[in-house]
C-alpha cells in the first residue's frame, strides 16, 4: 500500500475507532510494519491532525476533527487525473476548463502528501484535441439530456441527405474521432445516434420528455444500437 493511501486508511481507522487503538492494531488491518505506523502517525500530526496518544497505549482521534467532504485513494485519485486528462482533449470547451476546476479543488481539499498525486500530473493522455463545432453548444446539449428537453437538429447523414429532426437526447458519447449525442429520433421513431460533425444547427424546444430520460437509455443499453447514424 502507498504511503498516501495508508496515511488515509489510519485517518479512516481512528476516525471510527471508540477507543485506543495501538499501532500494532493498525498495522495488521494495513498489513505493513509497525515502524511504518509510527511514522505514519509522526507525519499526520506534523499536519496538525489531531492525534493523540503513544506508543504502547494507543491513539485515538480528538473529537471535532472532519476529513474534507472528498477524500480518494492514490489509484482513485490517479483515476481522476486520468480521466480529466482524457476530458481535456474532447470538443466540450466547457468541460475541459472544469476539468482544471475539479483538480484544483481536490488538491485544496486534501492534506499536503495526500496532494501529491494530483499535483504531480505524472499521468497524461496523448492525442490531439477535439475541434470544438460551430454549429451546436455541448453546454446546451447537456443540459437538455439533464432536463429532459427535446431539441431540433438538421442533420446530414453519411449519404448526405439533410433532414431536421426533433430528438429526445440521452446520452453524449465521445470517441476519439468523434463525438456522438443518442437520442430518440421522433421522425424515425427509434433510437439513433448523430455524429455531431453533421449537424448544421440544434435549438432548444421548450417540449420537454419529464421521465422518459432513463426508461430510453435502458432501452439504449439493452440494444447497443451504434450502427444506427440517421
Amino acid at each position: 500500500m502507498r504511503k498516501a493511501s495508508r496515511l488515509f486508511e489510519i485517518i479512516q481507522i481512528l476516525r471510527l475507532a471508540d477507543h485506543p487503538i495501538t499501532a500494532q492494531q493498525i498495522a495488521e488491518k494495513l498489513e505493513v510494519t509497525q515502524r511504518s505506523i509510527y511514522r505514519d502517525i509522526a507525519a499526520l500530526q506534523a499536519m496538525r491532525v489531531p492525534i493523540e496518544g503513544e506508543r504502547g497505549i494507543g491513539y485515538i482521534l480528538r473529537p471535532g476533527f472532519h476529513l474534507p467532504p472528498l477524500m480518494f485513494t492514490a489509484e482513485e485519485t490517479e483515476a481522476i487525473v486520468l480521466g480529466m486528462a482524457l476530458t481535456k482533449r474532447t470538443a466540450d470547451r466547457e468541460l475541459r476548463e472544469a476539468s482544471a476546476r475539479v483538480l484544483d479543488k481536490i488538491a485544496a481539499a486534501v492534506p499536503g502528501p495526500l496532494r501529491e498525486a494530483i499535483v504531480s500530473r505524472s499521468l497524461y493522455a496523448w492525442g490531439r484535441v477535439a475541434e470544438a463545432p460551430e454549429a451546436i453548444d455541448f453546454s446546451m446539449i447537456r443540459r437538455a439530456i439533464r432536463d429532459e428537453e427535446k431539441l431540433d437538429i438538421d442533420y446530414v447523414n453519411e449519404q448526405q441527405q439533410a433532414t431536421r429532426r426533433r430528438i429526445r437526447p440521452i446520452a453524449v458519447i465521445h470517441y476519439a474521432e468523434a463525438e456522438v449525442v443518442v437520442g430518440w429520433c421522433e421522425l424515425r421513431e427509434a433510437i439513433r445516434n448523430f455524429r455531431v460533425d453533421r449537424i448544421r444547427d440544434c435549438r432548444p424546444t421548450d417540449d420537454h420528455f419529464r421521465r422518459e430520460g432513463h426508461r430510453l437509455r435502458k432501452l439504449w443499453v439493452a440494444g447497443w444500437e451504434t450502427g444506427g447514424q440517421g
